[in-house]
């Protein structure tokens, strides 16, 4: 691990040296959780957008699986 230096207003720091979870396990722990969370977010808004991108109503997935709207219902009795 490397060594990283933020700066933090003190009554920020403050709140954040009064937590329970801070005092159980340091603020370094609880700032990696954090920073792991962000990225983790970060990965799965991109993915959420590509996503979109690739399934909306300009897409041609769209032209390719027009035919195949009636194979899916149940035939008549």
């Amino acid at each position: 691990m490397r060594h990283v230096q933020i700066l933090i207003n003190e009554e920020m720091l403050a709140d954040l040296d009064a937590d329970d979870q801070v005092k159980t396990v340091g603020r370094s722990k609880v700032l990696r959780r954090l920073v792991a969370a962000y990225l983790e977010s970060r990965r799965e808004a991109r993915l959420d957008a590509q996503y979109r991108r690739g399934y909306d109503n300009h897409s041609d997935v769209n032209v390719e699986l027009e035919d195949w709207s009636e194979e899916g219902l149940w035939p008549d009795d």
